[in-house]
């Protein structure tokens, strides 16, 4: 299997986070168009546009939101 390098693991996180937390997000959104038929359209519209949206701001906090949740904790 291809793997990524080691030091490439935050970019990797933030992707996998931003694509599943938009996806829920945008699929709650979405659920109004259930009715009409149109969800996927717009569920894969609004993913597309939050995930882009994401991504930069999970990478720039995951590390943040890491070193915080470790002094939080034992």
């Amino acid at each position: 299997m291809w793997k990524l390098p080691k030091e490439y693991n935050h970019f990797a996180f933030g992707v996998i986070q931003a694509g599943v937390t938009c996806a829920v997000a945008s699929a709650i959104a979405s659920m109004q168009f259930v009715a009409e038929g149109t969800f996927v359209s717009h569920w894969l519209r609004a993913y597309l546009y939050s995930w882009v949206a994401m991504l930069p701001v999970v990478v720039v906090a995951a590390p943040f939101i890491r070193w915080l949740a470790n002094r939080i904790t034992r």
